[in-house]
């Protein structure tokens, strides 16, 4: 009779960078605050614009957003602000609001249980 063969698991592909975790670490709460503030702005007055000095602020988080996602596939549907045209507090609500799903998803997709401890899935020290 053959023996069944033993099923090992393959090695979890490291597909993230010490820097895409740092920066992580930094914009993601910045970003969820930003967010916030916006909301409560869109709550009282969804349809007005955003100043320049606003758009500009959101825009330098979303670029920092959008390198820690350059690999991910939900960067395909992540837009900045324009500067041009300035946003609505609800238009950039959903911009935003875009960019944090896109982020959570990067969170789930590449911070997991290994060997019982909560890890990135990066070869660095962050692990």
């Amino acid at each position: 009779m053959k023996q069944p063969t033993r099923r090992t698991s393959k090695p979890v592909e490291k597909k993230t960078t010490d820097e895409q975790v740092k920066l992580y670490l930094t914009i993601n709460p910045l970003l969820k605050s930003a967010f916030d503030e916006v909301k409560e702005f869109s709550k009282k007055k969804q349809d007005e614009e955003l100043n320049i000095k606003k758009v500009k602020m959101i825009n330098r988080l979303l670029e920092k957003a959008k390198e820690i996602l350059k690999d991910e596939p939900t960067v395909d549907y992540l837009e900045l602000l324009d500067e041009d045209e300035l946003p609505t507090n609800s238009d950039a609500v959903l911009t935003m609001s875009q960019f944090i799903s896109a982020m959570n998803k990067f969170h789930e997709d590449h911070y997991h249980y290994e060997n019982n401890m909560l890890s990135w899935d990066n070869e660095g020290h962050w692990k």
